[in-house]
């Protein structure tokens, strides 16, 4: 449900209008230096503002309540919370009514039987992707330096070009969605399980907690489908493991294999699109047009890299961990 991971354990709660939004991380290492300052920049790499993304302005400020003691972790469960001070619910009150077709406005009261909070999207908000962000600084520090995980956006609206995607969806005043790559670099073969716990299944579990991802594809991906069996292939270059292509994305057979981790996930328009759209009017029982009001973002893919780079982290410290490859108790040097 709000919970991931077996070592590396991370639990989400709060809503985008409620008081605040939070994430609990349990079995992480004794030791690790940790303070607010650790989290400021990849924290901002997630901000609003920003041209093409919701003009919503937070501080965005992480408030460690458990877990750290003399700016480190102290093996217990670490508790981080962000207040929510910027909030215009009566934006949302008409979607009671009328439910954003492509957002989870339907369901979530179908399921919950009209007790969710829907104010600013409630549990269902990219809010709450702050959690995660805050829960991949502590898993960046888990994996050390030698493992370095890079997002960056490769597609806005089907242009390569992220600037002209945005302005085409500037012209058209709607939005628009994207794709972004995920590299990780210096990774250890021998992560993930065969079958259920595959290093690409645990990692497409991951990423699809993020909203609006809607596809996923490791090295060739889709690709691949067209492709011949010598053309796909990876022949192994030297014992590292080093390969002359990397098809597979640096997983075979469901385990890193010494390669970089390649894989790009697609992203969704908004579905807050300022156009007129028709909906099905909860009163009436009338499909009728209507249009989303508030604050949005023109292009969530803008704000996702950053995100992506956290739930990948947070798979691969839940691996490190498994493999024994880091202590419970951190060394002074670090990794």
């Amino acid at each position: 449900m709000n919970s991931f991971g077996r070592l590396f354990r991370v639990n989400v709660f709060g809503e985008s209008h409620g008081a605040s939004v939070g994430v609990n991380i349990d079995g992480i290492p004794a030791g690790i230096p940790l303070k607010q300052e650790d989290f400021l920049a990849d924290l901002e790499r997630r901000k609003g503002g920003s041209r093409g993304t919701t003009p919503r302005k937070e501080e965005d400020l992480p408030f460690i309540k458990s877990g750290v003691f003399n700016d480190h972790t102290t093996g217990a469960p670490v508790t981080i919370l962000f207040e929510n001070n910027n909030t215009r619910s009566a934006d949302y009150e008409k979607l009671r009514e009328f439910p954003r077709p492509g957002h989870a406005d339907f369901v979530a009261t179908e399921k919950f039987g009209g007790f969710e909070d829907y104010r600013g999207g409630g549990h269902f908000s990219g809010r709450l992707t702050l959690n995660l962000v805050a829960a991949g600084v502590i898993a960046k520090k888990i994996l050390g330096s030698n493992i370095q995980v890079n997002a960056t956006i490769t597609e806005v609206g089907g242009y390569a070009n992220a600037e002209e995607g945005l302005e085409a969806a500037i012209a058209a005043k709607d939005s628009v969605g994207g794709i972004v790559e995920c590299v990780v670099d210096g990774l250890p073969i021998g992560l993930g399980e065969p079958f259920f716990d595959s290093l690409e299944s645990a990692l497409a579990h991951a990423v699809f907690a993020i909203p609006a991802i809607k596809g996923i594809e490791f090295g060739a991906g889709f690709a691949a489908a067209k492709m011949k069996g010598l053309e796909h292939n990876d022949a192994i270059l030297d014992k590292t493991g080093k390969t002359a292509t990397n098809h597979a994305g640096g997983v075979v057979g469901g385990i890193s294999n010494g390669n970089p981790l390649v894989f790009r996930i697609a992203v969704k328009p908004t579905s807050s699109t300022p156009k007129e759209q028709q909906t099905l009017n909860i009163k009436s029982g009338e499909v009728e047009t209507f249009s989303v009001k508030g604050r949005h973002d023109l292009c969530i893919a803008l704000r996702v890299p950053v995100v992506l780079e956290a739930v990948t982290a947070m798979v691969l410290a839940d691996f490190i961990l498994l493999e024994q490859r880091r202590p419970r108790v951190w060394p002074a040097t670090g990794f």
